[in-house]
């Protein structure tokens, strides 16, 4: 057990030191990224480094198993160099042994990473957008998603509504030049509302300025019958935080509230693949750490006295960056309805672990 504990100590320190390291260049990076978006004198050195700092995670999240590789080369190499793997060897314990405390921490990472860094990256994400368009505008004034304006649908048992604006605030809660048309679940339209403004309140819409037309009738003259409203309350189930998470992708979202929004973009009728796809890759992500791991023990678990160290180095590497663009190119497929969610986002890990599996019974312990 303490050698397990020392390997596994010393795997999570190189891994925070590489992570510090790219997070630092990241940083950097976009701090200058920063200073060019804006116009002389629009921000502050400061502003700008907050704007930075913020997005950095963002960046920095998805080159995250990148990042466990590079990790793991620099801790095989290192003990490699020192002849502790020799030593460790001569004891009577085995590559797949010696393999076993870091595998463990990378997979304790990936579960770490889930839990704590994606809620933390979602929220810096949002955080981010909101400064950068109160820096960009000057305040946070309205918008407009499209030519046509903002579109929004929600729905219950009783059916569902599609939602039109003209434009809208910055979190899409108040709506202008609003359109609500309810469709029943198989009577077709049943009304049809036209407000100057609807802002969004507890659990209801209120619309001011509005005149509805009843469409369910079909003999009834719906232009003769519309009654107007100076005050009018609609109920909803949409939330502030659903109307700004649909607006971005499915990583602004924090994954312990992915499942009910998945149910309620469903209920509404939107297709909710991309968010699926993207539930299953991060619940994936510890087994893409594993793989990572053990893709890099495969090429540097071997005395640096046998040579062609630069070389295996590069394999693992190439054979790192291969993984990690088929788990890109199967999310791609996933999303695109090609192949299943599930599929898409635990093939890669599970065939990266399989094939480093057997190159390590090969060259060590064959």
């Amino acid at each position: 057990m303490i050698l397990h504990f020392y390997f596994a100590r010393k795997f999570i320190t190189t891994l925070i030191a590489v992570f510090a390291v790219f997070l630092t260049i990241l940083l950097l990076l976009d701090l200058v990224d920063q200073i060019r978006r804006f116009d002389i004198g629009a921000i502050t050195f400061p502003q700008a480094l907050g704007l930075a700092a913020l997005n950095a995670p963002s960046n920095m999240y998805g080159m995250l198993p990148l990042t466990v590789l590079m990790a793991t080369l620099m801790l095989f190499l290192g003990l490699a160099r020192t002849s502790e793997l020799v030593v460790t060897r001569a004891m009577g314990r085995s590559a797949l042994r010696s393999l076993f405390a870091p595998v463990l921490a990378a997979a304790g990472a990936g579960v770490l990473t889930i839990t704590v860094l994606n809620p933390l990256v979602a929220a810096t994400s949002k955080h981010y957008e909101t400064l950068s368009s109160r820096y960009k505008r000057g305040t946070e004034s309205v918008l407009s998603i499209s030519r046509e304006g903002l579109w929004l649908r929600q729905g219950d048992e009783e059916g569902q509504m599609v939602i039109r604006a003209a434009r809208a605030n910055l979190d899409g809660t108040v709506l202008h030049d609003v359109t609500f048309l309810a469709l029943g679940p198989q009577s077709g339209p049943a009304f049809r509302i036209e407000a100057e403004k609807a802002e969004l309140t507890r659990g209801a819409w209120t619309l001011t300025n509005a005149k509805r037309w009843a469409l369910s009738d079909p003999d009834a003259n719906p232009e003769r019958d519309a009654t107007r409203h100076a005050l009018l309350s609609l109920p909803s189930d949409l939330t502030p935080e659903r109307i700004r998470n649909s607006f971005g992708t499915p990583s602004a979202i924090p994954i312990w509230e992915l499942p009910a929004f998945i149910d309620s973009l469903e209920r509404a009728g939107f297709s909710a693949r991309n968010h699926r796809v993207w539930f299953q890759m991060e619940l994936a992500l510890p087994l893409v750490y594993v793989a990572m791991v053990m893709i890099a023990a495969g090429f540097t678990m071997r005395h640096t006295r046998l040579g062609r160290t630069g070389v295996m180095v590069m394999l693992a590497l190439g054979l790192g960056l291969g993984l990690y663009f088929l788990r890109n190119f199967a999310q791609v497929l996933g999303e695109n309805g090609q192949i299943p969610a599930e599929l898409a986002a635990w093939s890669p890990p599970v065939v990266g672990i399989l094939l480093s599996l057997g190159l390590l019974l090969h060259l060590e312990d064959g």
